[in-house]
């Protein structure tokens, strides 16, 4: 039997997408195989699919970074035929057929059992975006940085991390400062739970190695002088987790907010974290986000619509998160 994907290919140096129906023989090794019910579209999948940078290391290639789906097949000692499953990173979309179809092989070591309180397309409205910023969270609680040290910056607020980054924080009794560039929409941060939005261009242009102490803690999906402005208004002993590049990679920053307020800079990376880790980011997500907030995070879209969205969620053009329901 065949199943629709969404293939990668390259010719020279030009990346095309097309839908096409593969079967079980064109999957990958692995020992759980998943009946595919979502994925979505993060920024590195729209990287990935536009071929903006090279994240896609084989081809032909499925893109997708994330799925979620059923066990239809397993030899792993963990995993059963129907148990709910989420997969986030690790060599997916990269060297390994991803979650842009209807079926996928890959290791049970991957794979991280769901919650029942969470169903298949919870999970992809989370997808590595949402669990990014769970990651992200635990960063500023290992810091020590609890609700009474102070606000929160959360910059890249109306993209997927940064969504979820608010809906979380604010839940857990944290006064959220949202900074976009999309002030337009003000109404959808305070939905998710922002005390306060500020214009992301405050944060971009070249600054101060130091400036006055705003905010105890942040979590930034920026980079570049986003993220050396937001270390230069970080409060004493406070914590600043980064995961992103929207900005850009590089980081024209002192090192005089480490030295002077032993700020902590940490980093997040969602790929190949730990079992452990992932298990407790997805237990924790069960537990402390508002899946009410999250719906309102979330747009649904079907296979042929990824080539579109990647192109817009490069361009800061996407609100919150994109679920691709791999059966449309």
């Amino acid at each position: 039997m065949t199943f629709k994907s969404l293939l990668a290919s390259k010719d020279g140096d030009t990346l095309s997408t097309t839908i096409v129906d593969l079967t079980e023989a064109d999957l990958m090794d692995g020992d759980v195989t998943v009946a595919v019910d979502y994925s979505t579209v993060n920024y590195k999948d729209g990287m990935a699919v536009t071929g903006r940078l090279p994240v896609i290391q084989t081809f032909p290639l499925v893109p997708g970074i994330d799925l979620a789906g059923t066990v239809e097949a397993s030899s792993h000692p963990d995993f059963k035929v129907g148990d709910r499953v989420v997969a986030n990173g690790w060599g997916l979309s990269q060297t390994h057929h991803g979650g842009y179809a209807q079926k996928a092989r890959l290791s049970g070591d991957w794979l991280v059992k769901l919650s029942e309180s969470l169903t298949t397309k919870d999970a992809m409205a989370i997808g590595t975006a949402g669990y990014t910023a769970m990651l992200s969270v635990l960063a500023l609680e290992h810091g020590g940085i609890t609700p009474d040290k102070g606000d929160i910056l959360v910059t890249g607020a109306n993209g997927g991390v940064g969504s979820i980054a608010i809906a979380l924080l604010s839940g857990l009794g944290y006064r959220v400062i949202a900074s976009t560039g999309r002030l337009e929409e003000t109404a959808y941060l305070r939905e998710l739970g922002a005390a306060e939005i500020i214009d992301r261009s405050t944060l971009s242009a070249p600054g101060a190695p130091v400036a006055a102490e705003r905010w105890a803690g942040a979590i930034d999906s920026v980079g570049s002088h986003t993220l050396a402005n937001v270390l230069a208004q970080t409060k004493y002993r406070g914590v600043v987790t980064t995961c992103g590049l929207a900005q850009g990679r590089d980081l024209p920053a002192t090192v005089l907010p480490f030295i002077l307020r032993n700020v902590t800079l940490a980093g997040i990376d969602s790929v190949n974290a730990p079992q452990v880790v992932r298990l407790e980011a997805w237990a924790r997500l069960a537990r402390d986000l508002d899946l009410a907030k999250l719906a309102r995070t979330t747009t649904v879209i079907g296979l042929a619509q990824v080539p579109e969205v990647a192109e817009s969620i490069l361009g800061g053009h996407v609100q919150g998160r994109t679920v691709v329901d791999v059966n449309l």
